[in-house]
């Protein structure tokens, strides 16, 4: 059992209610470079980071579905260790341009200014946009997520 399969298990045996028996896990992720990845899932762990942005041209070009609300993933670090899941609590497709300074704050990374979050963002867009032979501008449709930490303990040790 790989260690994210073990870290869904303990997850779903901890909750209590009948009505999310059949929970599914949509995938497992780091934010960031893989070099980042430790730092921003402890953003995420301490509730700092409460938004991530996508570029949609990704998911349309890696014939890949969209997050959808409710959806279970399991954030890892580094390390590809599991972190924390969260669930998708909502979805907006926005403009580049037209991101807006809350938004910017929510994704809890850099000084959490809109002008620090559009410099990285773009850094970001520009490199998948070469990835996938795409151009961007300022109107490359940005997929807005918020999500929310639903469970955070650490793997349990065997």
């Amino acid at each position: 059992m790989t260690q994210i399969t073990e870290y869904w298990t303990q997850f779903v045996n901890t909750v209590k209610d009948d009505s999310l028996s059949n929970l599914e896990l949509s995938g497992s992720f780091h934010f960031g470079g893989i070099e980042d990845a430790t730092s921003i899932a402890a953003l995420v762990v301490d509730g700092v980071k409460t938004a991530t942005g996508s570029l949609l041209w990704v998911f349309e070009a890696e014939n890949n579905s969209v997050p959808s609300v409710g959806e279970y993933n399991i954030i890892t670090d580094s390390e590809n260790k599991p972190v924390c899941v969260i669930q998708t609590i909502s979805l907006s497709v926005v403009p580049f341009d037209e991101v807006d300074a809350q938004f910017a704050f929510d994704c809890g990374e850099g000084d959490r200014t809109l002008e620090s979050w559009r410099e990285m963002y773009w850094e970001y867009i520009e490199s998948e946009c070469q990835r996938i032979e795409k151009t961007p501008d300022m109107k490359t449709p940005l997929v807005c997520e918020y999500f929310k930490v639903v469970y955070k303990k650490p793997l349990d040790k065997k």
